[in-house]
């Protein structure tokens, strides 16, 4: 019985045809994958790089337009660096400033998790801090710490209050997750809190939160010690971030 043609199928014969240099040939099965692809280009790695392909060839083809539609509505359908990058590497230089406000406002209802990404590394710190501090904390507090860690880093400075807030989720997820070996970083993430309250003038909002925390995790003997030495205004031994800790631990895996 002969075997139905898969996506994967497609691109590999299309991968034939354009080291044969036919790329209309080449194109024609790479529309067909992505037709066969009943996952479209939202959770299968060949549905994500079929796509792709096409624009690649689109544009070799001399059909840049379409390329760039196609980019344009990978990138609406899931903002992110990753669509901002391609999407602008279709875009002619002179329109590239036109093309970036028109992402960055079409962005705007992506998660809070792909636009902190999205935002830090387009330098869009004013819209980040918006966002953020239009987050509610369970809403920051949801979030990964390597999404949210570069985020508080960048902004403390620039918006202490809202750095306040993100770092102050940081350490609430660690202790609401009763993370022992992170807490370390948890009272790193607390003091760096307090110092953006303090910065910002924030010193009432700085209390009502060290009784919040004192209040719900008195019972974490391994991080309350250290948590009453900062509300003491005792600076704590310099701590390695989570992302560094994280990093540290696959590089001994490695070994």
């Amino acid at each position: 019985m002969k075997r139905r043609r898969d996506p994967l199928d497609c691109e590999v014969v299309a991968n034939l045809f354009q080291a044969k240099r036919k790329p209309d040939d080449a194109l024609a099965w790479l529309e067909r994958g992505i037709e066969l692809d009943k996952s479209g280009s939202s959770l299968s790695v060949v549905g994500y790089r079929l796509p792709q392909l096409r624009r690649e060839l689109l544009a070799k083809l001399g059909r840049e337009s379409e390329a760039l539609d196609s980019a344009w509505a990978a990138f609406l359908a899931n903002p992110s660096r990753f669509t901002y990058d391609e999407l602008l590497s279709y875009v002619p230089k002179a329109e590239r400033a036109s093309w970036h406000e028109k992402a960055m406002e079409a962005s705007e209802h992506a998660s809070l998790s792909s636009l902190i990404e999205l935002w830090l590394s387009v330098k869009e710190i004013e819209r980040l801090a918006d966002r953020l501090n239009r987050a509610s904390d369970h809403e920051l507090e949801r979030l990964s710490h390597y999404a949210t860690e570069p985020a508080a880093k960048r902004i403390a400075r620039t918006h202490p209050a809202i750095a306040a807030k993100v770092f102050r989720a940081l350490c609430v997820r660690i202790l609401n997750a009763g993370k022992s070996k992170y807490y370390d970083e948890a009272l790193a993430n607390i003091e760096a809190a307090r110092k953006c309250y303090l910065a910002a003038g924030l010193d009432e909002l700085w209390r009502k939160t060290s009784t919040e925390i004192r209040r719900d995790h008195y019972r974490k003997y391994g991080f309350m010690p250290g948590f009453e030495e900062i509300v003491a205004g005792k600076r704590a031994l310099p701590q390695p971030s989570f992302l560094d800790s994280a990093r540290a631990q696959w590089a001994s895996k490695g070994r």
